[in-house]
């Protein structure tokens, strides 16, 4: 099944082509040649999972997208208190080429800027065998997840072109902000802004950045957390120069960009996004990269207002039914079909936040479900808030899984998807409980592929699957035993520690078994319909009854007292073992069947 996430990348990549504003940067003339068609978007999880569209493999040079990581690896050699002192932490209101220093100190405004570019590069030491720059594209490519390399061609280019930089780097020199001499700063600074990349790699770099520094393709810790943190910050309030203050109202994620063209974005917990388009504005960001992420935010509900918690994965747990059957009893045949056929209804337990981050995991799981699944449970009660995104999603799933003649059931006691499916074409089966949905997915199973199989209504003692070990001779003799009775719909026919009151066999209507719960609440266990017993299992606790038995609707029931079991003990002991027998298979069947489900129940 096709994702509705997949399905939106592919529709707003389609839409924001058609942008024609801006220019290629110029500046360099080794960079100005570039396709200003080129557009690529990607957005990559916390758990290394990765959307991708248009021209996410073409390779452009890094630029200023380099500055969060030089920074970042600066603080992690020296510490806060070192690099602070070369460098601040307050926006400039200033474009990223201006000079932005400190009257008297020198000191730049931060670390986005040119200049505080050029000092965070200074700040970085030979170490390990290794040079400045050997290290500082190593910390790139351990972002990245692969090995990055330098653009000669540029890296020249921008040597012979770069005299600002080059002016910023010696007026910084003057005041003792850079120590040495400035020429090879200067150099190692082009070198990491001609670092080649492509939209792929920069979004996993913001995921890794997402993550808390650890990169969630090769589980490398790139960074420490702590630098992580100050890193973001700075991103959030500098990272696009100028126009950080309408980046931060209209998108609210910390974020990059580079006069390459590329973009980045990082909501921390939940996703890294990277767009590459060459035109950009006024400001040196990319016009399409701008609009991208925009519409992503505003669309998904990426703003970190709005995603304030972890993107943690929503889904608690997944399995199909036959791992939480129903409980209710069935013929052998019908328990056939659904050995057979029970993987084709999964269960989908969600919990928490239903932000973006975590319905992308929801809609991955749905997408990825095998073909030959028909029904899919999603089970909602332990969801607290669903975000717009999440409800509008929601409904795109659904419409996806008609299309595939799949069907989505909901266990929703809040009501919390009830305004997203009320207008449907298809009505969404909707349940309380976990028992009831699969108890209706484990009958539309049983009809769809139990060929003339159906589930009866009405039966006649000999017909009770208890008793087919037994020939006809001995179930006609037990039969003549056999009290008929009736019980009106919601009478309670047995209560909790009654003492064993005999074997009942449903010939009609249905009942329902309960206990009491931990904390004093009725459980449902198991509903029992036509051809079924109840009654034998207090033989198993000291001749008391476990469970309370209710009608549900009016039932008629054959019933083997205990005093005329008694008798058949007495006077037809061969009778009574295979009567036993009989019963002990069953019972075994059904506390199997019982064990699993308090095994669901337990976990819940």
């Amino acid at each position: 099944m096709e994702s509705p996430i997949e399905t939106y990348f592919r529709t707003i990549h389609r839409e924001i082509s058609d942008l024609r504003d801006g220019k290629p940067y110029s500046t360099i003339p080794a960079m100005a040649n570039v396709n200003p068609d080129n557009f690529g978007i990607c957005l990559t999880t916390v758990d290394g999972y990765m959307y991708e569209v248009g021209d996410t493999r073409e390779e452009f040079t890094i630029q200023s997208i380099s500055k969060p990581f030089t920074y970042g690896l600066a603080l992690s050699d020296l510490g806060m208190d070192a690099v602070d002192a070369k460098v601040d932490v307050e926006p400039s209101g200033d474009s990223f080429n201006e000079v932005s220093l400190a009257p008297g100190s020198g000191r730049p405004s931060n670390a986005m800027i040119n200049a505080g570019a050029l000092t965070a590069t200074s700040l970085v030491r030979s170490r390990g065998g290794n040079s400045r720059f050997k290290r500082i594209v190593n910390t790139y490519s351990q972002f990245a997840g692969r090995q990055l390399g330098v653009n000669q061609e540029i890296f020249r280019s921008e040597l012979e072109h770069g005299h600002r930089n080059r002016a910023l780097a010696y007026l910084l020199r003057s005041f003792d902000i850079i120590e040495d001499d400035p020429n090879p700063v200067i150099e190692d600074y082009f070198r990491q802004c001609s670092v080649m990349v492509n939209c792929i790699d920069l979004s996993v770099m913001a995921a890794t950045l997402a993550n808390s520094g650890r990169n969630p393709l090769t589980g490398v810790e790139a960074m420490d957390l702590l630098a992580v943190e100050r890193v973001l910050s700075v991103m959030t309030t500098c990272g696009m120069y100028d126009d950080a203050g309408s980046w931060i109202s209209t998108v609210g994620m910390p974020a990059k960009s580079g006069v390459g063209g590329g973009t980045i974005a990082v909501l921390p917990g939940q996703v890294g996004l990277a767009v590459y388009s060459p035109p950009l504005d006024e400001h040196g960001s990319s016009v399409r990269g701008m609009a991208t992420s925009q519409r992503l935010s505003r669309d998904m509900e990426l703003h970190f207002v709005r995603a304030a918690r972890a993107g943690r994965s929503a889904i608690r747990a997944t399995y199909d039914i036959t791992a939480a059957p129903s409980g209710i009893r069935r013929t052998d045949e019908a328990m056939d079909v659904l050995r057979e056929h029970g993987h084709r209804a999964m269960v989908i337990e969600l919990n928490g936040d239903l932000l973006f981050a975590g319905t992308e995991s929801m809609v991955r799981e749905l997408s990825g479900l095998d073909d030959d699944v028909d029904f899919v449970i999603l089970d909602l009660r332990r969801v607290d808030e669903v975000a717009d995104v999440s409800l509008r999603l929601l409904g795109e799933v659904r419409q996806n899984l008609a299309k595939v003649d799949r069907d989505l059931v909901l266990i929703d006691s809040e009501g919390t998807l009830a305004e997203t499916f009320k207008d449907v074409d298809r009505a969404v089966p909707t349940f309380d409980t976990r028992t009831a949905a699969v108890e209706w997915c484990e009958n539309e199973l049983i009809t769809r592929y139990g060929s003339d199989l159906v589930l009866p209504s009405e039966v006649e003692v000999s017909q009770c699957p208890a008793l087919s070990p037994l020939t006809d001779e001995d179930v006609a003799a037990l039969a003549q035993r056999m009290e008929d009775r009736t019980y009106d719909k919601g009478h309670v026919v047995r209560r909790v520690g009654q003492p064993f009151g005999g074997v009942y066999f449903i010939l009609s209507g249905k009942i329902v078994t309960s206990a009491p719960g931990p904390s004093g609440e009725r459980l449902k266990l198991t509903t029992l319909s036509a051809g079924m017993t109840f009654g034998e299992l207090a033989l198993g606790s000291d001749d008391r009854q476990e469970t309370t038995v209710k009608a549900l609707e009016d039932v008629h029931v054959k019933v083997l007292t205990a005093q005329a079991i008694r008798t058949i003990e007495k006077d037809d002991p061969r009778l009574a073992v295979e009567l036993w027998k009989a019963l002990t298979r069953d019972a075994y069947s059904r506390v199997d069947l019982y064990l699993r489900e308090t095994a669901v129940r337990i976990r819940d």
